[in-house]
């Protein structure tokens, strides 16, 4: 565990505020749910919540579907990183930050298909350039109760493939599941 020097009281409420600092390093904004650990040293522990990333052996298993049932590169995120991957390189995806582009995706609630003779494509994770890495891709949002809380991603390397409604449809299905899983 990493010290950072600050140090807060705990207000009449029993309320901390967590420094500006940390919370834009940990990429925690206001409204974000937070998982409380405790150890036996006594020190508790905040943990950002993934609601999506409770599914995450199922998510990995409907990645993998997806991505036979479609061909392509099969990703599903949760707001902050990619939790499950199939069809491409696990290393290259799983558990990387998602780009500054699919989060204010997400914030917007929009769907992305990749226009067939753009030259730029969606970046995926922080680490992608805004050349073109993927022929065709698909985003759609997970939505829960009216929030975003992740994405579904089809991607394509093949020049020859063009994302079409049949690609949209399944990753809207794919999306709309697992969004209803989380209501549940």
């Amino acid at each position: 565990m990493k010290a950072t020097g600050v140090v807060r009281r705990i207000d009449d409420l029993g309320r901390v505020v967590i420094p500006k600092e940390i919370r834009k390093t940990l990429r925690v904004r206001e409204g974000d749910p937070l998982e409380i650990f405790t150890d036996r040293e006594g020190q508790i522990i905040l943990k950002k919540y993934s609601p999506i990333g409770e599914l995450s052996e199922f998510a990995t298993e409907y990645a993998e579907t997806l991505s036979k049932t479609t061909g392509h590169i099969a990703c599903i995120t949760d707001k902050d990183t990619i939790i499950a991957v199939s069809g491409g390189a696990k290393k290259e995806y799983l558990e990387q930050n998602i780009s500054n582009e699919l989060e204010q995706l997400m914030e917007d609630k929009e769907v992305y298909t990749s226009k067939e003779n753009s030259d730029i494509s969606m970046p995926i994770t922080k680490n992608d350039k805004s050349d073109r890495k993927y022929n065709s891709q698909v985003v759609y949002p997970i939505i829960s109760n009216g929030d975003t809380i992740g994405t579904v991603i089809l991607l394509s390397k093949d020049t020859n493939i063009k994302m079409n409604e049949v690609e949209k449809k399944v990753a809207q299905s794919a999306a709309t599941f697992l969004g209803s899983q989380m209501e549940i």
